[in-house]
């Protein structure tokens, strides 16, 4: 990293919304940076993002525990392989503690607008309990998978019993005993309902696609080797390096035609095909589409779960929901008791419901009406200082998210301290460069996996791919190294004679 900002250097204001992964790696960067005029603004009562919502029976990561941290702060005592909700949420609040982030976070602090002011070169801030705030540069850390998604399903209000989404858990209510019925089988069920089922009477899983579920290998981590990641930091740096390497080496499975993705395709079908019975027929087992088309999901309990005589999975779709019960086309009648939605979330409507007005009043939903899009994912045209993490098209299906967030905190942070050392007043991307690599984006997405057809959460309601990058990361890592001037648009600092405040 560049040497830290000279103490007493005047520095932008900085707004971060969102306190998970995202919010909490800008933050402290910034410290590191020398940047101390930030606040994390956070809507719910903690830190954690995702990691404090979704707390659902049986909660975890897929993605191994020493990759999916930060790299400028290791754990070296990870208790397993895949970490589960509360050892995240508490490897979280303690990063917030290492880094002295607690006098900059603000919780219960939700956003409901900015408008970017051109004569000011700030935000104009509005929250949801009436206060407003301006602030140089926003940074948007709301990530792709924090509004819940219920779909419209005709009489849904009259069922009358337990009702609720993954990430909205009712602890209070208890399954056991129960007729319990899930909607939407995807990474989030593949973990809540084993567990569910172990309580329930009878668990019904209405599931309209099918998914590639992979053994989880998820031993405890040893003794040995929280002591020797503890006492040898660079060898859990390379044990992290490691897992990224292998993980990156599966890119070649996301590409249309891959040899290796059809070979692995068929193993698939013809093991779980064995599994197929008059209970359990083969369509409620094998996807009908390409492997990685959808998100591929690990569990070591979901198909033993499939297998239980109180478990049944329709295919059938459902046609409406009456008092007690799910009725599906044909004509089958479903009593439950209780109904739980594993339907994710509104993963294309990047930064909504949040207004963002930027430069001559261009409404950011409005731009992207016809899908999101922003340069590498973090920077718009026409919105100057905004940075958003985990944005468009940025998701991966083959590696780490936490891996690309970095990557967007250090080009967000580069463009930042350009604010503070080139004496600027604004920086965004120039429109033809964001049209450029959205073009280039576009393109090769088209030869990837998710556009053989399938339905997933990576896609609009068109069909346009708006969540995924589409290559290696490490691709990611070279285009986001060293922002390009001539990808940039700078506007200089105009003194009037008074001097703006420090923060």
């Amino acid at each position: 990293m560049a040497p830290p900002i000279e103490a007493g250097t005047p520095t932008p204001r900085v707004a971060i919304i969102g306190s998970g992964y995202g919010g909490i790696a800008m933050g402290c960067r910034l410290r590191q940076a020398g940047i101390e005029t930030f606040t994390i603004h956070e809507k719910g009562e903690g830190i954690g993002g995702t990691w404090r919502d979704n707390t659902y029976p049986g909660a975890a990561c897929d993605v191994p525990s020493a990759l999916y941290s930060l790299s400028f702060a290791p754990k070296p005592d990870w208790s397993r392989t895949f970490p589960a909700q509360p050892e995240i949420l508490g490897y979280l609040e303690g990063v917030v503690d290492e880094f002295g982030l607690r006098p900059h976070l603000r919780l219960r602090s939700e956003l409901t607008d900015a408008e970017w002011d051109d004569a000011e070169s700030c935000w104009h801030l509005g929250f949801a309990d009436g206060r407003r705030e301006d602030a140089e540069v926003l940074v948007a850390a709301t990530g792709q998978l924090y509004r819940p998604h219920i779909p419209a399903i005709a009489g849904l209000e009259t069922f009358g019993g337990p009702m609720f989404h993954s990430a909205r858990w009712d602890h209070d209510h208890d399954p056991t005993g129960e007729r319990v019925g899930v909607i939407g089988i995807g990474a989030s069920a593949i973990q809540f309902v084993p567990p569910v089922a172990q309580r329930a009477y009878r668990t019904t899983l209405f599931q309209r696609t099918t998914n590639y579920v992979a053994p989880k290998r998820d031993p405890e981590r040893s003794d040995a080797a929280k002591v020797a990641f503890a006492l040898l930091p660079e060898l859990q740096r390379l044990y992290r390096w490691s897992i990224w390497l292998r993980f990156e080496a599966r890119w070649v499975v996301f590409r249309q035609g891959s040899r290796l993705g059809r070979l692995l395709q068929r193993a698939f079908q013809r093991e779980i095909a064995k599994l197929a019975s008059d209970d359990l027929p083969l369509e409620a087992l094998v996807p009908d589409h390409p492997l990685g088309c959808r998100r591929i999901l690990i569990s070591s309990d979901w198909y033993p779960t499939l297998a239980r005589p109180d478990v049944e999975v329709v295919t059938a779709a459902i046609d409406h929901v009456e008092p007690g019960a799910v009725v599906t086309v044909d004509g089958r009648r479903h009593p439950l008791d209780a109904l739980v939605f594993g339907t994710g979330f509104e993963s294309t409507g990047f930064l909504a419901p949040i207004r963002i007005v930027g430069r001559d009043g261009a409404d950011l939903h409005e731009r992207w009406a016809d899908g999101a899009e922003a340069h590498l994912g973090i920077a718009v045209a026409g919105f100057p200082n905004l940075f958003v993490l985990y944005g468009p098209n940025t998701n991966l299906g083959h590696n780490s998210i936490v891996f690309m967030l970095e990557r967007q905190v250090a080009y967000s942070l580069t463009l930042i301290r350009r604010l503070v050392e080139r004496g600027e007043a604004s920086v965004e991307v120039r429109p033809d460069a964001q049209a450029r690599s959205n073009r280039r984006i576009q393109a090769a997405l088209a030869g990837s996996v998710w556009a053989e057809g399938c339905r997933s959460w990576y896609k609009t309601a068109s069909g346009k791919i708006t969540n995924n990058w589409p290559g290696p990361t490490v691709q990611y890592w070279w285009r986001t190294l060293v922002p390009r001037a001539s990808d940039l648009r700078v506007r200089p600092v105009v003194h009037s004679g008074a001097e703006r405040p420090p923060g």
